[in-house]
């Protein structure tokens, strides 16, 4: 749940952001001279890009949450077996055996979006967030029956 609140904070920020940020473009485009014009533009590109970046990554983050929903209801969640530093931290070794099993687990069912789920978080678990994000991606369009990227 904090996750969630801090998601919509964030997002309502960037929204008011890019408000902000699309007024002043409106307002050099209104004055009318071919610099003002020019910048003007250019301004309005920076929170059109924003609001794609922001909406591709809500949907990703649904999609995501859906199918962690669905493994829950189904029970097959990963469970949290990793070993932690006295400080809460992950021990990097405990991260590696567990990633290792998942791994195996993945190239076994190549197929199955609940093998490419639990690499994801055994990803994230490894600290390795663009891999984590493509196997997640791969767990959605299996599940939704797209084409998988190359």
């Amino acid at each position: 749940m904090r996750a969630k609140i801090s998601y919509a904070v964030t997002a309502a920020v960037l929204l008011f952001y890019f408000v902000l940020v699309g007024s002043r473009g409106v307002m050099l485009i209104q004055t009318g001279t071919v610099l003002t014009v020019t910048f003007g533009v250019a301004v309005l590109i920076l929170p059109v890009i924003g609001l794609w970046f922001l909406w591709k990554n809500t949907q990703f983050v649904r999609r995501a949450n859906a199918l962690a929903a669905q493994l829950d209801a189904e029970g097959g969640l990963p469970v949290d077996e990793l070993k932690r530093t006295p400080g809460g931290r992950i021990d990097r070794d405990s991260a590696d055996e567990v990633f290792a099993r998942r791994k195996a687990e993945t190239e076994a069912a190549p197929d199955d979006w609940r093998s490419w789920f639990r690499l994801a978080v055994a990803y994230h678990d490894a600290r390795d967030t663009p891999r984590a994000r493509k196997a997640m991606q791969r767990a959605i369009a299996l599940h939704e029956g797209r084409p998988l990227e190359a």
